[in-house]
């Protein structure tokens, strides 16, 4: 199982989550962690190569960004509550900067 690294506020706004949003979100992460796909996911190619995010619904959309082929550690770039149809850029920008941080070693 690999773990998890969790990057910039990403583990607090997990934490915020509902109740059973965050329930949901540590199933799919498991899952991830264990060499499966979440049960919905799609990719996000935008953010970088091999770039996915974990689609939660439960009273809202909430979304984990997160990259798994790295060999050493699932990285959850960002986690974010989606109040629209399309992600915004801000949400992609900020994963963005957080996937080149990981990939340049800081």
């Amino acid at each position: 199982m690999k773990p998890i690294n969790f990057h910039g506020d990403s583990l607090d706004k997990l934490r915020q989550l509902p109740e059973p949003a965050k329930k949901r979100a540590g199933y799919q992460l498991w899952r991830v962690q264990n060499g499966l796909d979440s049960v919905d996911w799609k990719s996000l190619p935008t953010v970088g190569r091999g770039v996915r995010e974990i689609r939660i619904k439960y009273k809202g959309e909430y979304r984990i960004i997160y990259i798994a082929s790295m060999r050493n550690a699932v990285h959850v770039l960002h986690v974010f509550q989606k109040k629209t149809g399309k992600t915004p850029q801000r949400e992609i920008a900020l994963a963005e900067k957080r996937l080149k941080e990981i990939k340049h070693g800081k």
